[in-house]
């Protein structure tokens, strides 16, 4: 197939391209090479066998001869503060409109999302006693006191994480998960519009070489391993004990390979949970990375954007893509801890 691969020249688009390649494909990267994530333009590490386009996807070009997108480029992280929402809403949700007719127009009926586990909200939580329950947003006076586990809703007890899985509702609770969520569905309207196909990959917490650096955009392995490089401790919001689920970026990748070439049901978005599928802390992550440097530091702070836990069931990625995770995080942080980052 003909590819077009959206923010290839970014984290998991560098990581992916190579596959696609290695599996038979023909990859045009397009990227806009926003200064702010790629400072020295394009990359050094990516595959020269993909053919290279500079370009915004807001300002998607003819897309005639593509078979398939991979739809990578987006805006990621918690950002700075509210003043990036346009920033986020132009690039994730306009961005994507974009591409989504110039699919139509082109005839493209395959469609591969990069999407993420955000999408959730909370996680999955039971009470002892009322089952099943979708807590709130947490109280920033709990917060304050440093109460982070969610309460049930109805009776004020204890809660305890289930894995999530892909049918679970949605529920964003910050800016870029919005986008996540009107991502998803208006490539599901455009399944249903055109009879086209979509796998929305919904990424859990994505770790590895060539992760941004120091860049409130960057995931938290990227900032901890930023701070380790400069000699400093990381730094744990809350007490460590969210539970979270690592996933090495190139099961991540691979992952796109399978939703790229599986039989997907025509007209609809089919989404799937790319996850290892062994949940860890926060505090065991940083800990293993910083296990020759200095220890890691609980700081007990928070941000009001962040969930208390999330954990995927990657079952249904395992039973109709074929996808298995193949690193286990203790050998995937140890690769990680010396990995170059992007820009190194």
């Amino acid at each position: 197939m003909r590819v077009l691969l959206t923010g290839g020249a970014g984290f998991v688009g560098g990581t992916l391209a190579p596959l696609l390649l290695d599996a038979g494909h023909e990859v045009v990267v397009l990227d806009a090479l926003l200064p702010d994530v790629h400072p020295d333009g394009w990359p050094a590490h990516l595959d020269p066998r993909a053919e290279r386009v500079h370009g915004d996807v807001r300002e998607c070009p003819d897309l005639d001869g593509f078979d398939a997108v991979c739809h990578q480029a987006a805006v990621v992280g918690l950002g700075v503060d509210l003043q990036d929402l346009p920033h986020y809403v132009g690039v994730n949700e306009l961005g994507t409109a974009v591409l989504l007719a110039a699919m139509a127009r082109a005839g493209i009926d395959r469609l591969v999302l990069a999407s993420s586990m955000v999408v959730y909200g909370e996680g999955r939580y039971a009470c002892p006693e009322h089952g099943a329950v979708r807590p709130g947003p947490r109280a920033v006076a709990d917060l304050d006191a440093g109460r982070f586990e969610p309460p049930c809703p109805v009776c004020g007890a204890a809660l305890g994480w289930q894995p999530v899985p892909e049918d679970a509702p949605l529920d964003p609770r910050s800016v870029y998960a919005a986008t996540k969520v009107a991502q998803e569905h208006l490539a599901a309207a455009w399944a249903r519009g055109t009879g086209g196909r979509v796998a929305a990959l919904r990424y859990h917490n994505v770790y590895g070489p060539r992760m941004p650096r120091d860049t409130p955009y960057a995931g938290v392995a990227s900032l901890w391993r930023s701070a380790l490089a400069r000699g400093e401790a990381p730094r744990v919001f809350e007490d460590g004990g969210q539970q979270r689920d690592f996933v090495h970026v190139g099961d991540v990748a691979r992952a796109n390979v399978l939703a790229l070439e599986a039989e997907l049901a025509p007209g609809g978005l089919r989404a799937f949970n790319i996850a290892s599928g062994t949940p860890s802390t926060i505090g065991q992550v940083a800990a293993a990375l910083a296990a020759d440097g200095p220890a890691p530091v609980v700081t007990g702070q928070y941000r009001r954007g962040d969930v208390r836990h999330v954990v995927a069931s990657p079952e249904r990625a395992r039973a109709e893509l074929g996808f298995v995770a193949s690193v286990g995080l203790a050998e995937g942080l140890r690769e990680f801890a010396t990995a170059p980052l992007r820009g190194q």
